[in-house]
């Protein structure tokens, strides 16, 4: 796939996505997000790098974890997601926290900019992973930590069957190898080669707990990866990708709700 063709999807499927996003992934991801906080061991006074920040649900506890004396840029592809930020951080009065769109792969700081970095389930979507961390790596100081998380293998998460269910009906572009990082030693091979020392790796099995088959499918069409081209549908072809969804997940349903088996990727490297 052109490089240039999946940012743009990238960047226009989260504009999409951004309004529905925190409500129907917050909780979910949250696991992975706490674990990359976690790793990072953010202290009072640094300067952080928050990559594909999406709505800020990583930045604002690094923000909380800096104080007033240090800072959180947050950055990200879409321009919806960074004007969410930018509005809430204001709304919090927290101008330690400034927002951004910019792509991963070229990130417009200094060498040796920050303290740390994270990037929490935003390399997927990347079109070069390898280049999106050399960059990180860069803009960091030496002994700075980057923290990441991607989704893990697709064997271990349940909802995996919503890329071919959209792909069949409208070409959603969005990443081809979207599980290449959690699988085997991808993500720490990647990071090494990025120039990241002393890395940790750890998978956290996690559940992706929905209340019901409504919110199950918003998770998976409206406020996620494949937003945009689940616009595109008519509602005909929003009903059968639907039910064919909810079929593909039939075997984790309890009465209404759905708990669907997924896995992260956490990783620490420092620079």
């Amino acid at each position: 796939m052109d490089a240039r063709l999946q940012r743009r999807v990238q960047r226009y499927g989260w504009d999409k996505a951004a309004s529905q996003y925190e409500q129907y992934w917050r909780e979910q991801l949250a696991p992975a997000q706490r674990r990359v906080l976690e790793l990072a061991a953010l202290k009072s006074g640094e300067r952080v790098l928050d990559v594909a920040c999406g709505t800020g649900l990583v930045t604002f506890p690094a923000a909380d974890a800096v104080g007033p004396r240090g800072a959180v840029v947050a950055t990200d592809i879409s321009e919806v997601m960074v004007g969410l930020v930018g509005g809430e951080a204001s709304r919090r009065k927290l101008p330690q926290v400034t927002a951004q769109r910019m792509d991963a792969e070229a990130l417009e700081f200094d060498d040796g900019s920050f303290d740390a970095a994270l990037c929490a389930l935003g390399l997927m979507y990347v079109p070069d992973p390898h280049a999106a961390l050399a960059q990180m790596r860069r803009v960091l100081k030496p002994g700075g930590r980057a923290a990441a998380a991607v989704w893990g293998a697709r064997a271990n998460c349940g909802w995996a069957e919503i890329f071919p269910i959209v792909d069949r009906r409208v070409a959603s572009e969005v990443c081809p190898m979207f599980f290449q990082l959690g699988t085997g030693d991808l993500l720490q091979n990647t990071m090494q080669r990025a120039g990241f020392h002393g890395i940790e790796v750890s998978r956290l099995p996690t559940t992706l707990h929905y209340a019901s088959g409504d919110d199950a499918c918003g998770a998976a069409f409206a406020g996620g990866p494949v937003a945009l081209a689940y616009s595109k549908f008519d509602p005909l072809a929003r009903d059968e990708a639907h039910a064919e969804y909810l079929a593909s997940i039939e075997s984790w349903r309890s009465g209404a709700a759905y708990d669907v088996p997924g896995e992260f990727v956490v990783a620490r490297g420092f620079a």
